[in-house]
């Protein structure tokens, strides 16, 4: 978009923000919550109640084989053939993109919760995004005409931000990065409004769905400087396995838009998905929140090379699940993977502080895949629930940024298209 959010003219101007931005944030979580709600529900039809009624277990590999070629089918025909076609595909987006139009929003929500249910290893962050800016920017449109589109998507945008994360810290770093932010003005008087939606996202989730992003793991203590060469070296390689998927990433996103259509392509995704499920069991489908929390409290109860296989496939699920065309977003997964990978740091050296560990891993893969450092430090401590490693993480983020700088971003961005070459009509005299 080319609009830019001018800088509030006076304090009057800054509180008048406030009554859009409350309604807002607290609008852009209810959409959330509802859309988790309703997943979820599904989920449980899918994965607990339906396989007992058919005397199945939960993680039957069959079952899981057939539920996720099933999604694949049923959001190939929605991309493919409904209104809309879903919107964009997301591996060609960032998090925060142009607003949709309404009418697309309906297929993107059915595709989203779908997905959500139907144990896709992607999360809801894209997709929500877009659905509660168009949301925003239609609504603010007749309720507010002045404010311009730009000002309802931030909103919007940290709104759900908030929501998602459970705190408007995240939305508030994340803002700080973007242009918009740093024309004229001060940048308190432009994070205002975004603050407040964010502040009033996240209250509203924390009163209505009590999100918990941490894992249960000790608590870190206090740092020494071995800690930084040991959780340096795990950020390293846990990077090292995320540019395994960002350089595949694009690749197989060609391979799978050279199939006839959506439908195809998608369809043959759940497929990928589901021989991965079942290789890997069910902790490595779904976003990876729930399970990632499941996978630190029994880490004890695997192997090395059982940690190595679950991160591995999920690294895998994910890289697959984005390049077909299923809508979802990457951050998530990311987090379960760096997870993982601090997992198995952990379970080859046990003297490494687990804490640390899993917040370098996560630290690195959110760094691969969203190329925000601020977000990449936010995740690192959060899914640790221990602000003690900031320390550390703030100087192990210097030699992973330097080494993801100068690569590629997670991003598919569309090829130019060649120019016509002349013909005798057209060729200059």
């Amino acid at each position: 978009m080319t609009t830019t959010l001018s800088p509030p003219r006076s304090t009057r101007t800054v509180a008048k923000q406030a009554i859009p931005a409350l309604l807002v944030g607290v609008g852009s979580a209810l959409v959330l919550i509802a859309v988790s709600v309703v997943a979820n529900k599904i989920e449980h039809f899918l994965w607990n109640w339906l396989p007992d009624e058919c005397g199945l277990a939960e993680d039957n590999r069959w079952w899981i084989f057939g539920t996720l070629t099933v999604t694949g089918i049923l959001v190939g025909l929605i991309v493919w053939k409904m209104s809309g076609h879903a919107g964009p595909d997301p591996a060609t987006t960032g998090l925060v993109a142009t607003p949709l139009k309404p009418r697309i929003l309906p297929s993107l929500a059915l595709t989203l919760i779908i997905g959500l249910a139907g144990g896709v290893s992607l999360g809801p962050e894209n997709p929500i995004v877009a659905i509660n800016v168009a949301l925003a920017v239609w609504v603010l449109s007749k309720a507010w005409p002045k404010l311009p589109p730009m000002f309802g998507l931030m909103l919007a945008a940290a709104g759900t931000i908030g929501a998602m994360f459970g705190t408007p810290v995240a939305a508030a770093l994340l803002f700080t990065e973007m242009k918009e932010m740093h024309s004229d003005g001060q940048l308190w008087d432009k994070l205002f409004g975004p603050l407040v939606a964010a502040g009033s996202g996240s209250l509203t989730m924390y009163l209505l769905a009590s999100p918990v992003l941490s894992v249960n793991v000790p608590a870190y203590g206090t740092p020494h400087w071995m800690d930084l060469v040991s959780a340096t070296v795990i950020g390293i390689a846990a990077m090292l396995l995320g540019f395994v998927a960002l350089y595949a990433f694009e690749p197989l996103h060609w391979l799978f838009h050279k199939l006839p259509n959506p439908f195809v392509a998608i369809t043959l995704g759940g497929v990928v998905l589901g021989v991965l499920g079942a290789i890997g069991g069910k902790i490595t489908l779904f976003k990876g929140l729930d399970e990632m929390k499941e996978l630190a409290s029994t880490a004890s109860q695997h192997t090395t090379q059982g940690l190595v296989l679950i991160t591995v496939v999920k690294l895998v699920a994910l890289v697959v699940a984005g390049a077909c065309g299923f809508r979802g977003g990457r951050i998530f997964p990311a987090v379960f993977i760096g997870v993982g990978a601090g997992l198995v740091a952990t379970s080859l050296f046990p003297s490494i502080p687990v804490g640390l560990a899993i917040a370098s891993g996560v630290l690195a893969l959110v760094l691969v895949v969203s190329r925000d450092g601020w977000l990449a430090l936010f995740m690192g401590a959060t899914v640790v629930g221990d602000v003690s490693v900031l320390p550390v993480l703030c100087l192990v983020i210097l030699p992973l940024w330097l080494l993801v700088a100068a690569r590629p971003e997670m991003i598919v961005k569309p090829k130019p298209k060649p120019d016509p070459q002349p013909t005798e009509e057209t060729a200059p005299a």
